[in-house]
């Protein structure tokens, strides 16, 4: 079954320029291989070579994100909405974490 996978800006040009793609699959881990099989650009961009998410990447399934779900076994169908968004972190030079005493 076709799943509607959402691509950040960063991976768009290893799948042709495009914003979503459809790919087969039935569970968050299917689709992920079948992505990096149809895009071979995208291959080790998302899942390391063990088969693990790096953990640079969040995967939502939907609204949720699959580490909080079953990982790349959680189960996918028609009407799903996988998106893959580079996970962001850090702050402005110079923040401060306040001291409490």
């Amino acid at each position: 079954m076709p799943v509607k996978v959402n691509l950040p800006t960063v991976l768009r040009s290893q799948a042709g320029g495009a914003k979503t793609v459809s790919v087969d699959g039935a569970t968050v881990g299917e689709v992920l291989r079948a992505l990096q099989s149809e895009y071979p650009g995208l291959s080790g961009q998302v899942v390391d070579d063990d088969g693990t998410m790096h953990k640079f990447v969040n995967v939502y399934l939907n609204d949720d994100d699959v580490r909080y779900l079953s990982a790349l076994d959680t189960p996918v169908g028609d009407a799903d909405e996988l998106s893959i968004l580079p996970a962001v972190a850090g702050g402005a030079v110079g923040d401060r974490v306040p001291h409490f005493r």
